[in-house]
């Protein structure tokens, strides 16, 4: 089976270890540049729809939707000729922090709302099949949901959500920020190890024998609209990214696979996510394959042999990002 079953534990819940860092935020709005709303006694906390957000609202933003379960980390990323911001996650419960947790995988529809659900509060409405696979339901206690909207949520959204999560109102917390933002860029970008474990996911692959994650992945510029963002936010991963598992199996078994996990597998790997999407006029057209990150590491525990495959296209993200090298 290529997804493990999790067993719920205060210790390792995802919304009980992201409440902290929620807190965080709602300790200090002014500093963070988010702005904090009460809704039928639900927090909804905006970070950069209306408010500005930040560098740090991104970091915290990306270490709640881990639920709590990951560090991560702002630093500079190097391109040969360019650097560039990046944010390096890092985490020793890549199952249960990027799929139960991060991963995008909640589409919130309502009347004119739409957005994409992640975060630790996933694991309270398990709306979702993967939640089936996993066999997870998060222990009683807050449930943290994150939104990729340029909105934000309508009364009759919340109140969908408090009901799909199973809480009362005061236990659940609803952060929101644009795709096109400077904490949605970092949030994406963010995603490299939860993208990476997808698609190793989709090809048939225990992610039981994955022990620990770490990738690394630029930030993307702020786009002036949430289309152009999600080129760019994408390419980010597709093009900028690294990721670097342990895992146990056997050497035969990673050889045959390693080459199978970066994005240069698919057959739209080359040109830049925006193009393929006006290609396609539809997500869906696109070779689910490409989702991937662009460069992959795979440390065999058992046998100490690192395997690799991919690369990083730095021509592909100036141009994308506009930047002028």
């Amino acid at each position: 089976m290529p997804v493990p079953r999790l067993k719920a534990s205060p210790d390792l819940s995802p919304n009980l270890q992201a409440l902290p860092l929620v807190r965080e935020m709602l300790a200090r709005p002014g500093q963070l540049q988010v702005e904090v709303h009460t809704l039928d006694y639900v927090t909804v906390i905006d970070c950069g729809v209306q408010a500005p957000g930040g560098w740090e609202a991104g970091r915290l933003f990306a270490s709640i939707c881990l639920g709590g379960l990951a560090r991560v980390e702002l630093h500079w990323m190097n391109f040969g000729n360019w650097q560039w911001p990046a944010v390096e996650v890092n985490t020793d419960h890549p199952v249960r922090a990027c799929l139960a947790s991060q991963y995008a995988g909640w589409s919130i529809k309502k009347d004119k709302f739409f957005a994409m659900g992640s975060g630790p509060g996933r694991a309270a409405a398990r709306v979702e099949d993967l939640f089936l696979e996993l066999d997870y339901e998060d222990c009683p206690g807050p449930a943290i949901v994150c939104l990729e909207s340029n909105q934000l949520p309508p009364p009759e959204v919340v109140g969908y959500i408090v009901q799909q999560c199973k809480r009362n109102p005061a236990d659940v917390y609803i952060l929101v920020a644009p795709t096109a933002s400077l904490v949605g860029s970092v949030q994406i970008a963010a995603r490299a190890v939860e993208t990476g474990l997808h698609k190793l996911m989709e090809l048939g692959y225990n992610l039981g024998l994955i022990s620990s994650g770490w990738g690394i992945c630029p930030v993307p510029p702020v786009a002036a609209d949430d289309l152009a963002a999600i080129g760019r936010t994408n390419d980010a991963v597709l093009y900028g990214s690294m990721v670097h598992y342990n895992l146990r199996d056997e050497d035969a078994n990673i050889a045959s696979l390693v080459a199978q996990v970066p994005s240069q597998a698919s057959r739209d790997y080359g040109q830049p996510f925006g193009e393929l999407f006006r290609r396609y006029g539809d997500f869906y057209s696109i070779d689910p394959f490409l989702f991937s990150p662009a460069e992959v590491w795979l440390s065999n525990l058992n046998s100490g042999r690192t395997f690799h495959a991919g690369s990083v296209r730095p021509d592909i993200l100036a141009s994308s990002f506009g930047l002028v090298v």
